[in-house]
């Protein structure tokens, strides 16, 4: 094992684009998706700033997951309008998302954090704003024919490393934040728990 992959840590997630982050980035790791209620958590924290959801979605995804090396949770939302939105349930939803983010900016808040044995060590977020072109009925439909049921797993109903970018005009932010996690502050905190060599 090199000195840039460290001892490893749990991912407490399968999303894809999360382990290509890692795996880029040289860290070692396992996956092992996180059996939390989002919806139940949100709901609780109605009300609550978006980045405050996702930090506390990250952190449930990472306490969820026990085990003695670091387990890292992480969450992605979307805020258009003042209005949060979930990963979409249907084709059909994902329509009715692209529909309400049409010529509009989207704020992508992502969130990580690390935990030992079950209690939160460290939490940090990052945000980025996308502002959507003006979307055509007949693009919707041609990007959900190619897209779904992919962007069914995506908060925003977009895979920025696709065809997804096509979505927006201009971007705002950490790349790695728009892919779904704050990867520097992960390093970073990876550093200063000892897993990754400073």
């Amino acid at each position: 094992m090199s000195a840039l992959s460290g001892s490893g840590i749990l991912l407490a997630s399968n999303s894809a684009s999360r382990k290509a982050m890692l795996e880029a980035a040289g860290v070692a790791f396992e996956a092992r998706g996180a059996d939390v209620d989002e919806r139940a958590l949100e709901s609780e924290m109605e009300g609550a700033e978006p980045a405050e959801v996702a930090q506390a979605l990250a952190a449930a995804k990472a306490a969820a997951v026990s085990d003695s090396r670091l387990v890292l949770g992480s969450d992605s939302l979307v805020e258009v309008d003042g209005r949060r939105f979930d990963k979409p349930a249907s084709r059909e939803q994902a329509a009715e998302h692209l529909r309400f983010f049409s010529g509009k900016v989207m704020t992508l808040h992502s969130a990580a954090a690390l935990a030992r044995d079950g209690q939160i060590v460290w939490v940090g977020s990052d945000f980025a704003r996308l502002r959507v072109r003006e979307l055509s009925e007949e693009f919707i439909e041609a990007y959900l024919d190619a897209e779904w049921p992919e962007v069914s797993y995506c908060v925003g109903v977009f895979r920025i490393e696709g065809s997804g970018v096509q979505l927006f005009e201009s971007i705002m932010g950490d790349q790695f934040t728009v892919l779904g996690m704050p990867l520097l502050q992960v390093l970073d905190a990876l550093r200063e728990e000892g897993v990754l060599a400073s």
